[in-house]
């Protein structure tokens, strides 16, 4: 009896190895390489998988989600013989199992590999400034020469992304001294395009007053003209208004004695005013002409009485 007991135990050892070896459960997203006899034979997909014990051998196992892989800092040469540390991270997938398994030995080495190289390449094309301003096109640039590559691998290359570019102090430096000069150049422009401005509304607003002044002058010439005109006409009508009353009242009866009695003060009083300026005597050149005058002015006062 120790004996058939002792046989049921191996055999149910035996039976556990088996079905072991036997039964594969695969976990999603995984892709497990299965060869039969040291030849590929299948590629098991996610869930319950059957293998033959013994002949049949999980070989690889891949991971078929997107991974990320860290390339290690390198120091790059750019065109204008400037060294510059860079590096990045590279996101790829496996998208066939079988040529991933068998395409290279180490697939994950030779992107590493294939990444650094290409970047280095491509940096070597580009001067400084630019290698900060095109990070989009170096990122490309990095992922389809390794998309062709690695598609023999079994490798699908997603995309790549410059985690940091140090150039060395020195540089540094000297693009933050060339930095500071450009801010300081940027404020001085904009402090001289202030002062320019300024000048423009001093300039704009001279000219506008200068022109608000000569209307204004314009407008008080006219004015004053139009004062003056009016004046003119004004003092012309009372002249001539003056003067038709004068001629009515000569034309009246005894208004051309009046006007003889007038014009006879007038000339009397005209000697008198020269009289008083002067030393010398003044004597009319017609002395009968103020006898006649003076008669003529004693007749009238006579006839007026």
């Amino acid at each position: 009896m120790e004996g058939i007991g002792t046989v049921a135990l191996v055999l149910f050892v035996i039976f556990i190895v088996f079905a072991v070896q036997t039964i594969k459960v695969v976990p999603q997203q995984h892709a497990w390489i299965v060869e039969r006899l040291g030849k590929y034979h299948a590629t098991l997909a996610p869930g319950l998988n059957i293998v033959i014990p013994f002949i049949d051998r999980v070989a690889y196992k891949h991971i078929l989600k997107e991974i990320p892989l860290d390339v290690p800092s390198q120091v790059c040469i750019t065109r204008d013989n400037t060294q510059l540390q860079v590096d990045g991270i590279l996101y790829f997938q496996v998208t066939d199992p079988m040529r991933a398994s068998y395409g290279s030995s180490n697939f994950i080495v030779a992107i590493t590999q294939l990444a650094q190289t290409t970047l280095r390449s491509i940096i070597g094309k580009m001067e400084l400034d630019k290698t900060f301003e095109e990070r989009d096109h170096i990122n490309a640039g990095v992922v389809n020469a390794i998309d062709e590559s690695a598609a023999n691998w079994g490798v699908k290359v997603l995309r790549y992304e410059i985690k940091d570019l140090t150039p060395p102090k020195e540089i540094l430096h000297a693009m933050q001294a060339q930095i500071t000069a450009e801010r300081e150049k940027r404020a001085l422009i904009a402090a001289s395009e202030g002062r320019k401005q300024e000048q423009i509304n001093i300039a704009t607003g001279e000219r506008e007053a200068s022109i608000q002044r000569s209307e204004g002058e314009r407008q008080a010439a006219i004015n004053r003209a139009q004062g003056e005109a009016g004046a003119v006409v004004a003092i012309a009508d009372a002249t001539a208004e003056a003067i038709r009353k004068v001629a009515l009242a000569i034309e009246s009866p005894g208004g051309m004695n009046a006007v003889n009695l007038k014009v006879a003060e007038k000339y009397v009083e005209a000697f008198g005013n020269l009289a008083k300026t002067n030393n010398s005597i003044i004597v009319p050149a017609n002395l009968s002409d103020i006898s006649s005058l003076i008669a003529s002015a004693m007749q009238v006062v006579k006839s007026q009485h």
